[in-house]
């Protein structure tokens, strides 16, 4: 291993802001002692020290306080997540007003390495050249999806060398002493040099576009007068870009092929002194060095069911072997996220390959080999039970790394189970384990069963078409960390369900299933999806508002709490309960954000709910309603307000068969043009008034800019607050956090 060797203070400035979150805090942490693998950690030589920053900037610890490598690693790993804004300038202003704490005062090299998303909440340009002119050494570390034009001010020149990546560490600490190298450390070993090779950022981007046009009025000269107009409307959207870049590298070989570049199997053939070719397997190829072709980019804990039971028969297991060793190849690679366990069941379950027992591709292809059929009862509802409950008992990736990763359940079965799958499979999944169901098209039903939602479940026409699925699987297990939902479309939703004794306890609990199952679907938190939930019999109750549950297990974990009523129904109390108590500013209703109300009912009680829904569309709010069983459809659409918007299903048990279109249309509702002033942002009678990409509060007797605040009489000292006619420019984002400021000031 290279080492940075000479005398060289070194201080790591460390994001721990809400942007980048515990997961990725904690893999900035296992990035930080990596880098310390490149450097000679010495009380003569290199000391480390490090300064974790948000809000406000904390010294984790002096350079002077830990004088070994090993010391400076254990005390990175008990470094605690702190939370707060992103206030990079702050921390670099700390640097430029403490210096670097425990250093030796400029007398050696300062190296500053910054690992964050690149995300501040202010201007970096100033501090950052500051820090810079008193001759500190910055690298920019991207963590997550950065913004790497930031990262870009923050890093010293060239940016090309002083930019890294954490997502691969090893060729990180590699970069570093690479740029280090020449003058700073001591000089690399002979035949060995430092080059450069194309390599990519990539970030996730919000952007916007033109989405149509809608009339709009404007006024005209003459007083007292409009006149109509084409406005254009935009939409935001998410997209992955990826940014060409070069970067650089320390390599020490003997001959192009002696690094190994081929991945996968592949051959290196070499070409000279310098130059080599990869003949690449079967399935490989994306990129010069035998890269798969598909790969597994999300973050999961993956285990394959196999059935090896007489009735799949030997060929069938062996087919499904060779299917497993194909997509493992393809998809896993050496720096793939992904967690693989490999379970075979028929009479009893063995789990021959524990999850994250083999790290390469290699011995994970020989211990497949090495998987034999068996030959029992297919007992597929006993399989289940057991991997749901010892399945996923298995140590993280990294030890100080507690990763919550989602649990995935590949099922790969070719006959009927000879025991009840139906209870096993609900267990599974009270166990928020992601089921994927695998089979012929003679399984569609059983898998689909366990699966509890077709578009988890994958059939094959033939043999052969077994093999052609291998994307459509890749698809499906990503979906779980990337939900097939409205991806990072803003939304405020509110389920409204019908707990009356029409309805019956049986059928509640398939609908509460069915809203948990929902909520799967989208990406809860308070910038993207907000999730509330209303039960109603004769009087409406709210579970839980918008702004109470800011994570997935939390609002999963409400759901299943949630009792049964029993008593008459009343929809329109229940839509009247949403429209007041739920999608105001005071309840988390965020303005600048869509906003749907899902209705579950049988039907009952839907007397009088017409007006409410009227009133909640007024206000800009879509009504979904879904209804089970025999109603009458000219009351249900006065409620919906278009077919598009009501689903008629004729059993609880086909429920499951909607959800894909529902979240659907409710996804289509979250990427249309907002009105700012629906429903009104405005409290205490306020007058919301719309502006060119903003809107304003008229307010009477208070002010703020909602309106918020009452006005103070006579000498009494006013709270600092916006005009009463203050503009607020729409930016969903800030929108957002000006609504959470109102709700604190609110209980203050």
């Amino acid at each position: 291993v290279m080492q940075c060797s000479a005398s060289l203070d070194v201080l790591f400035l460390l994001d721990g802001s809400y942007s980048i979150g515990k997961g990725s805090f904690e893999r900035s942490k296992h990035f930080a002692g990596k880098l310390c693998d490149a450097l000679d950690i010495h009380p003569d030589r290199v000391r480390v020290g490090m300064i974790q920053f948000s809000s406000t900037p904390h010294l984790e610890f002096p350079l002077d306080s830990y004088l070994t490598k090993q010391e400076v690693k254990e005390r990175i790993k008990r470094t605690v997540f702190r939370g707060g804004s992103t206030e990079t300038g702050q921390a670099l202003k700390y640097i430029l007003h403490k210096g670097f704490p425990g250093g030796r005062n400029s007398s050696v090299p300062e190296v500053l390495i910054i690992i964050s998303d690149g995300k501040s909440q202010g201007s970096t340009a100033i501090p950052a050249m500051q820090v810079k002119e008193r001759h500190i050494t910055v690298f920019a570390v991207g963590i997550k999806f950065p913004r790497w034009e930031e990262l870009q001010v923050l890093a010293s020149e060239p940016p090309e060398r002083h930019l890294l990546f954490a997502g691969d560490a090893e060729d990180a600490a590699n970069g570093l002493y690479s740029t280090l190298s020449d003058p700073v450390c001591t000089a690399t070993t002979p035949g060995c040099k430092v080059e450069s090779h194309p390599c990519e950022r990539r970030t996730l981007e919000t952007v916007k576009e033109l989405a149509g046009s809608y009339v709009c009025w404007k006024g005209s000269k003459q007083p007292n007068a409009v006149q109509a107009s084409l406005c254009p409307f935009t939409r935001w959207k998410r997209v992955l870009i990826k940014h060409p870049s070069r970067c650089f590298r320390t390599v020490c070989p003997d001959s192009p092929c002696d690094s190994q570049p081929c991945q996968n199997g592949g051959t290196c053939v070499p070409e000279g002194l310098d130059r080599y070719h990869c003949l690449c397997l079967l399935g490989y190829g994306g990129d010069i060095h035998c890269a798969a072709k598909l790969s597994l980019e999300c973050s999961v804990d993956l285990l394959f069911l196999m059935d090896s039971s007489a009735g799949v028969t030997l060929e069938g297991f062996l087919r499904f072997k060779a299917f497993l060793k194909r997509f493992l190849q393809a998809m896993v690679g050496q720096d793939s996220p992904v967690s693989v366990g490999v379970a075979q069941y028929d009479d009893s379950v063995r789990v021959p390959i524990e999850l994250g027992q083999h790290k390469d591709a290699l011995s994970l292809m020989r211990r497949i080999d090495a998987l034999n059929f068996s030959g029992g009862r297919t007992l597929t509802g006993r399989a289940l039970q057991y991997i749901a409950q010892h399945g996923f008992r298995s140590s993280p990736v990294f030890p100080d790394v507690q990763d919550d990763l989602p649990h995935v359940v590949v099922l790969l079965t070719d006959s009927k189970s000879q025991d009840s799958v139906a209870e096993a499979a609900e267990y599974a999944k009270d166990q928020n384990i992601f089921l994927i169901g695998i089979g012929s098209s003679y399984m569609r039903a059983e898998l689909t069963m366990v699966t509890g939602n077709p578009q988890q479940t994958i059939v094959y026409s033939d043999p052969q078409d077994l093999f052609n699925r291998m994307p459509e699987l890749q698809r499906k297990i990503c979906s779980v960390g990337n939900p097939e939902g409205c991806q990072a479309q803003s939304l405020d939703l509110a389920f409204a369900v019908d707990a009356s004794s029409g309805v019956g306890l049986e059928n509640f609990l398939r609908l509460r299933h069915f809203v948990r199952s929902s909520s799967l679907h989208f990406i809860i938190n308070r910038d993207v999806t907000q999730i509330a939930l209303v039960t109603y019999g004769s009087k409406a109750h709210t579970v839980f508002a918008l702004d109470t549950h800011t994570s997935s297990s939390a609002v999963l974990q409400a759901i299943e709490q949630v009792p049964f009523l029993g008593d008459s129904a009343s929809a329109g109390s229940a839509l009247l309960h949403v429209h007041s108590d739920v999608m105001t500013v005071q309840k988390g209703a965020r303005p600048g954000v869509n906003k749907v109300v899902v209705l579950l009912s049988n039907g009952g009680g839907m007397q009088g709910a017409a007006a409410p829904a009227q009133q909640l569309r007024h206000n800009g709010i879509l009504v979904f309603v879904v209804v089970i069983g025999d109603a009458d459809r000219d009351t249900l659409l006065r409620v919906a307000g278009s077919p598009n918007y009501l689903v008629h299903i004729s059993s609880y048990e086909d429920l499951q068969y909607y959800q894909g279109l529902i979240i659907e249309r409710i996804c289509e509702e979250a990427r249309s043009p907002v009105n700012l002033c629906k429903p009104n942002p405005c409290m205490n009678q306020g007058v919301c008034i719309l502006g060119p990409g903003s809107y304003r509060c008229q307010c009477h007797g208070w002010e703020g800019p909602h309106c918020e605040s009452r006005v103070l009489r006579g000498d009494s000292p006013r709270s600092p607050a916006l005009p009463p006619h203050s503009h607020v420019q729409w930016s969903p984002r800030g929108l957002q956090h000006l609504s959470r400021a109102l709700q604190h000031s609110k209980r203050q």
